[in-house]
């Protein structure tokens, strides 16, 4: 048992030193002229390359199971005794190699259950009815415990506010952008972050009935069931290992030639075989990482090339998370000196929709920091009002200027409705008794986006769907802006899961795009996670797929290098496939021999590999910006 967990540890030293003997031994005879070099390098190349596999032969045996292991090991034995060394070392170099290929691609693991937990609040402040505090352990809050919460601190459990008020940034469970306003009597949930203030909440839900424990326990639930799709040459090998084996048994009994029953099994070896999916695999998935795309091993590889449901996620998937003014409505003679008094007075605010003004202020060069404020008050669910240099100036919603008696033009209203139907937060701004701007402020959607997912449609997508966290209008408006076929919003992560688990089962191949804690339960759900690579960590070890610079021209292009990486291996597997079969029965005709069949069986192994290498410069190679970028990112992932 220790000598089999050995050569397990140790196989891919194994196969160099197999590579190194193999190349020693063909310098042995090439260059020096040594037969005995030339032999003993391909004895010893074998016996060390052979171990490990004759250990997986041995191992499928215990479970009744026939595989292309043991044809190897008997095909080596064979090898042996007619003295065909050089044949026997190399297939079972090969044999390690494609293997070795193969679990490179799958040596990313994925640690999201651990990431998960991590992120988890562990204590929580209880406040006493006498009024003292105490912090405990998460695993002592009971239901009905008043928690105390306080600016910056993560709510420990789902509750309701008894007192206080304040920002709470909800994405972990959302993946809305935009930090909500929380008062007396608003729900909240574990995980989210007090911007500002402080909370008193009363747990209403702990430990792992919370909707972030419940998000833990999808992730752990959706990864279990997802087990990897057995391959297709494991598929072959249940009846071509057989099959050789009754052939090589059959000539030996009607010709009695014990050479050409092992040559059989030595031509029958499927070298080029083991090696053509891997190696498909491989110069796919280096395409993908030259530009930015992690696809992690080749079974995502076939899966991917099956999706047609393609399920996003909207905050930072399709827009770009970044809260910004997206309309505005000017009504001033001078659009610059509104929006530097608004800018002003926002700087007085922490309302998370003035960074986003503040900062359109400064992109359009408006200059507003000197500007003197004599005086300044916060209307509670209105706005704010302010004297900026003389000028009497009101910040906020319709309420307050129907309040302070600023009447609108029907000009103004349709302005105002046309906003709002847009799913943006709208601020109004009016000066010295006169309405002067309306501002929409919402998340941006990604440029080009709309063309992207065309070129999806192109490539063999059949329904482009979003699921999100935030409200109708604004996912309706986006779904129409970017020409999506269905969309459902104001979603929690276990319904997402239950829309995507919905799809499953009608039949569709479903790949779920997000960038968020709250999206890795459905990114796990779905047959392919895709992760944007500006997103959590959680996120991204979740997925199969990654997409480093949370590009959608990466997704196309991911896409449908997929369905290329497979048509290419299938296109190695015939080859594969045909070249064995042509062997055996030339060999049986009595037009192949020993000499001529080794030529074409190495032969076929190049050509699967030099067909494998188109798939390299499948696609417009990125620009040295997007390398630089990826490099980048990629030292982060690493």
């Amino acid at each position: 048992m220790k000598f089999q967990r050995y050569i397990q540890k140790h196989q891919n030293q194994i196969t160099l030193a197999s590579a190194i003997l193999i190349a020693l031994g063909f310098a042995g005879k090439y260059l020096l002229n040594s037969t005995v070099v030339y032999d003993w390098a391909f004895i010893l190349a074998s016996i060390i390359a052979a171990v490990p596999i004759m250990i997986h032969a041995y191992q499928s045996l215990r479970v009744k199971v026939i595989s292309i292991e043991l044809l190897v090991s008997i095909a080596v034995v064979g090898a042996f005794i007619i003295g065909e060394y050089n044949e026997s070392a190399i297939v079972t170099f090969l044999f390690l190699f494609g293997s070795y290929l193969e679990q490179r691609t799958l040596s990313k693991t994925r640690e999201s259950i651990k990431s998960l937990t991590q992120m988890a609040p562990e204590t929580a402040v209880i406040l006493h009815e006498d009024g003292t505090q105490e912090e405990v352990d998460i695993d002592d809050v009971d239901e009905g415990d008043h928690i105390m919460v306080k600016t910056g601190a993560s709510v420990p459990v789902d509750g309701k506010v008894v007192s206080g008020s304040g920002y709470l940034d909800e994405s972990v469970i959302t993946g809305e952008s935009k930090a909500v306003a929380k008062t007396t009597g608003d729900s909240v949930f574990s995980g989210s972050i007090l911007g500002n203030g402080t909370l008193t909440v009363e747990a209403t839900k702990v430990g792992e009935d919370t909707t972030f424990g419940k998000i833990i326990e999808l992730v752990e639930d959706a990864q279990d069931a997802k087990s990897p799709a057995e391959s297709f040459i494991d598929k072959f090998a249940q009846y071509y290992t057989p099959a050789v084996l009754i052939i090589a048994t059959l000539v030996y009994i009607f010709t009695r030639d014990f050479p050409t029953a092992i040559t059989v099994l030595v031509l029958g070896c499927p070298g080029a075989l083991v090696i053509g999916a891997p190696v498909s695999n491989v110069a796919g998935i280096g395409n993908g990482a030259k530009r930015g795309i992690l696809l992690k091993g080749g079974a995502v590889m076939d899966d991917f090339a099956k999706v047609d449901t393609f399920v996003f996620d909207k905050t930072g998937t399709l827009t770009l998370g970044n809260t910004a003014v997206s309309a505005v409505k000017n009504y001033a003679d001078d659009s610059n000196e509104a929006l530097a008094l608004v800018a002003r007075a926002e700087r007085l605010s922490d309302h998370p929709l003035g960074k986003a003004i503040t900062d359109y202020a400064t992109h359009e060069k408006v200059s507003f920091e000197q500007l003197d404020v004599a005086d300044n008050d916060t209307v509670k669910g209105q706005g704010l009002t302010a004297t900026i240099d003389d000028h009497h100036v009101l910040v906020g919603n319709l309420k307050m200027m129907n309040a302070n008696n600023i009447a609108l033009t029907d000009t103004q209203k349709a302005d105002l409705t046309d906003v709002q139907h847009t799913g943006s937060s709208v601020v109004m701004v009016a000066v010295d008794g006169a309405l002067k701007l309306i501002l929409g402020v919402s998340d941006t959607i990604r440029p080009g986006i709309k063309a992207q997912l065309q070129a999806l449609r192109d490539h063999g997508a059949k329904h482009l769907v979003m699921l999100t966290g935030d409200n109708k209008i604004t996912a309706q408006y986006v779904a129409e802006q970017i020409g999506l076929d269905e969309v459902h919003a104001e979603l929690l992560p276990e319904e997402k899961v239950e829309y995507i688990k919905k799809f499953k089962d009608q039949g569709r191949t479903v790949a779920f795009v997000g960038d968020g804690i709250n999206d890795s339960p459905a990114i796990a759900t779905a047959q392919i996670g895709i992760a944007m690579g500006s997103g959590t960590d959680v996120a991204i070890e979740t997925s199969d797929v990654v997409l480093m610079q949370s590009s959608f021209e990466a997704l196309v292009h991911a896409y449908s290098l997929s369905k290329k990486t497979v048509i290419n291996t299938k296109e190695n597997i015939a080859i594969a496939i045909g070249v064995v079969i042509f062997l055996l029965i030339g060999l049986i005709l009595g037009f192949i021999y020993m000499a001529s069949g080794m030529f074409v069986h190495e032969a076929s192994i190049l050509v699967v590999i030099f067909n494998a290498m188109r798939l390299i410069s499948y696609g417009k190679m990125p620009t040295q910006a997007q390398q630089a970028a990826t490099q980048k990112t990629s030292a982060h992932l690493i």
